[in-house]
């Protein structure tokens, strides 16, 4: 008597692909709501944000770092100029890290959970040391010198007055996420590929570097500190598991799209092992 019943397989590989996505989706979200709603626990303490601008400042100053005011000053040569700085602070950050995590995803699963962990580390340290140590940007601080250039010539994400900002805490100068984002993102990308062009995109936090710096967002030690905190989380969370750089090479039809989270992706590349028949016939 033949059966009328439909394997389970097939069905269950793109069910349990939802499954993992939807949690990955809550997870990445869900952290980053708790961030930003953390980042607003300092917003009013207004008095002691500029005693750390002012520390931060002459701190600078007597590590003889180069002024944030040379970087600006060559952004204010032409108005497209500074106006592509402005646009680039304020609409590249989380869509280039958005898309970086969603191609890992999809391409290079091992890697992503790496990357989503490193991030997750370097997020959470931030947000400690934003409610630790408040820091008014140098846009703010007379002492610096520098203008607001995202409120004169646009685009802007922030008021002019951080006490009229609900949405936005302008005082989480220490670290740069920018930045830490940005050079997570290139060294991801480097990690996780072959092409010998990948250290190109070393550029990406380069120019982010220099474009909050020169929008007057961030100091130079906001970068130096995201960077070593990028660094710690970097020698906590283990490499990914895989010996091919670029695991694509090879894989079926039927390879699973994503990762279980919190789970590591066995070593790929390594050689199939061989079916019972076969191992017999070679012995023959």
């Amino acid at each position: 008597m033949s059966s009328h019943t439909t394997p389970a397989g097939p069905a269950a590989g793109p069910r349990a692909a939802r499954r993992r996505l939807i949690r990955e989706l809550l997870l990445v979200v869900g952290f980053f709501a708790v961030y930003k709603a953390g980042r607003l626990l300092s917003t009013d303490r207004t008095d002691e944000a500029f005693r750390n601008a002012a520390r931060t400042w002459d701190a600078e100053r007597f590590l003889h770092l180069p002024g944030e005011g040379a970087v600006q000053r060559l952004l204010l040569h032409g108005d497209a100029l500074v106006t592509t700085a402005n646009t680039y602070y304020a609409v590249v950050h989380f869509p280039a890290t958005a898309l970086f995590l969603i191609w890992l995803y999809v391409r290079r699963p091992a890697h992503y959970l790496w990357t989503r962990r490193v991030l997750a580390g370097l997020t959470g340290a931030a947000l400690v040391l934003h409610l630790a140590f408040p820091l008014a940007p140098p846009r703010l601080l007379d002492a610096a010198g520098l203008i607001d250039t995202a409120q004169v010539y646009g685009p802007t994400v922030y008021k002019a007055a951080p006490a009229e900002d609900t949405l936005a805490n302008q005082f989480a100068a220490m670290p740069s996420l920018h930045f830490g984002w940005a050079l997570m993102l290139a060294l991801g990308v480097i990690a996780a590929t072959s092409s010998r062009w990948r250290f190109l995109w070393l550029l990406h936090p380069l120019l982010t570097l220099l474009v909050i710096v020169g929008t007057a967002n961030h100091y130079w030690l906001d970068a130096v500190v995201a960077a070593l905190l990028l660094w710690a989380a970097l020698l906590l969370v283990p490499k990914p598991r895989t010996s091919d750089p670029d695991p694509d090479r090879g894989r079926g039809p039927d390879a699973r799209t994503g990762p279980e989270p919190d789970q590591d992706v066995p070593v790929r590349g390594l050689p199939r092992p061989r079916s019972a028949d076969s191992a017999v016939g070679a012995r023959r």
